[in-house]
């Protein structure tokens, strides 16, 4: 029985025997850009998938969208959506990029990515309306992320890359500068593949607990993990350890609010919910704590993982009234209902008078506001007076029964701590140095962009751009 990289198997597969130009490590947008990128420039690209051919496309087959600079409108897009505009939205989340210079490129890249798309089998549909408010600003993939990365790969097999599912890298050997050998793990036993450049595209750590427990503690047991148990951060861990530079914070991640009754992983998208703007959020104890109606869902929706995230257990309560119940998509699960506030409370286990005095201290509030027109197409000022936190949009009493009620605990997509990487994606090191012929792209080096708040659709947009980069160069650099 084989149990460690010292006890290798023999030689049964032809593709981990021959040394390749350029291997990709991952299965997800990013890795599958890379290797797409790296075959049209003439490299012959081996692509190491550790899921199943199944689970294959990582966080990437829960997506639906990209968000993109553009000048015009079409079938996908509704309006214009200049650099500066792109540029101004990813400043205002979270505190800004985390490199301005990177940042940069990849918001000018973008503009040539709906067209690359297209020529590598991608297909689109008009975008969505309703809460999300991404019709002009993000295209939509026909089909979601999964279509999308089933398209990449049929693209990628017609194009000669050779693609091994379930082959885990283990280890990542260094020689100096150069990566030398990656030893991966497949059904055989233990195995090295030679290749003359590495793309590294496997993702981040947020399916290891161990390693979120070190930034977090045992909050962590009650988070959920959105994508597929594989993102553990192997790669990661290899390539800091070889002494690469870190990008992002420790404790950065994309986190949502996610349904609390969702498989702990891979529950994706389908457990996302959209009903926080529709009325109040409340904790454990019944107490608001965050504004509900600080922006648009785009911008905003990614706040709400880490704020629930630092409430007591990590639970919160979304509740709203028939007023605006349907006008979002439902949760998957269903939702509570009850004939008042604190029969709702009940069905929860908090406390009905604390819960039935912060619907009372906000109904009051949404009286001394503003009057106007409810909306959710835009942000549009009905907000409280007098309560902290406020509502700054979409403030309406919740007086109308039935009233419903969700639990809510954060969900994460991915973590920003990563890898370091120069304009060519390469790899940067401790010493201030390169590894010469290891490259990255995707969330496994994200956090050289984000910092803290997220973009919907953004992280498509990184792994897109900095794919197709990390191909070109690898490839260039494999062929001398």
């Amino acid at each position: 029985m084989i149990t460690s990289p010292n006890d290798f198997a023999p030689a049964r597969n032809g593709a981990l025997d021959e040394q390749w130009d350029v291997v990709v490590i991952g299965g997800g947008n990013a890795a599958l850009v890379s290797a797409l990128s790296a075959r049209d420039h003439g490299a012959r690209v081996l692509l190491l998938e550790r899921a199943p051919r199944v689970f294959r496309g990582g966080n990437s087959r829960h997506t639906r969208n990209i968000r993109c600079v553009h000048d015009y409108t079409d079938a996908y897009y509704t309006g214009r959506y200049p650099y500066d505009e792109l540029w101004t939205d990813l400043g205002g989340v979270g505190t800004g990029p985390s490199n301005e210079a990177l940042a940069a490129l990849t918001v000018r890249e973008s503009e040539t990515v709906p067209r690359w798309m297209t020529d590598h089998g991608v297909r689109w549909q008009p975008a969505l309306t309703g809460t999300l408010a991404l019709a002009r600003t993000n295209r939509f993939f026909l089909g979601g992320g999964k279509a999308l990365m089933n398209g990449y790969y049929r693209a990628a097999e017609r194009a000669g890359i050779v693609i091994l599912y379930e082959a885990s890298v283990e280890r990542l050997g260094f020689t100096g500068d150069a990566c030398t050998e990656i030893v991966v793990r497949v059904a055989q036993g233990w195995r090295r593949v030679r290749a003359k450049a590495v793309v590294c595209a496997s993702g981040g750590f947020e399916a290891n607990i161990d390693w979120l427990r070190r930034y977090w503690g045992d909050a962590v047991l009650n988070y959920h993990v959105r994508g597929p148990k594989y993102n553990d951060g192997t790669v990661l861990a290899q390539l800091l350890d070889a002494g690469a530079e870190r990008a992002g914070e420790e404790r950065g991640f994309h986190a949502i609010a996610v349904d609390a009754r969702s498989p702990k992983f891979d529950g994706g998208i389908a457990t996302r919910l959209d009903t926080i703007p529709f009325g109040i959020v409340v904790n454990r104890d019944g107490r608001r704590f965050y504004d509900e109606g600080e922006d648009i869902w785009p911008k905003r929706y990614a706040i709400w993982g880490r704020n629930i995230a630092v409430q007591p257990d990590q639970i919160a309560y979304s509740l709203w009234d028939s007023k605006v119940h349907g006008l979002f998509l439902p949760p998957m699960y269903g939702v509570s209902a009850a004939r008042s506030i604190s029969e709702l409370a009940s069905r929860f286990d908090l406390d009905p008078l604390a819960v039935e005095e912060t619907v009372a201290r906000y109904n009051a509030a949404v009286d001394r506001g503003p009057g106007g027109r409810f909306t959710m197409a835009e942000r549009d000022d009905l907000s409280t007076v007098g309560l902290d936190p406020p509502k700054s949009n979409w403030a309406q009493r919740i007086d109308r029964p039935p009233f419903y009620g969700v639990a809510m605990r954060p969900g994460i997509t991915f973590t920003y701590l990563g890898v370091a990487v120069t304009e060519q994606s390469h790899v940067r090191r401790q010493d201030g140095g390169v590894f010469h012929n290891v490259f990255a792209a995707g969330e496994i080096m994200s956090g050289n962009i984000l910092s803290t708040g997220y973009l919907a659709g953004f992280g498509m947009t990184i792994g897109t751009v900095w794919g197709r980069i990390a191909g070109r160069e690898a490839a260039r650099h494999a062929r001398g």
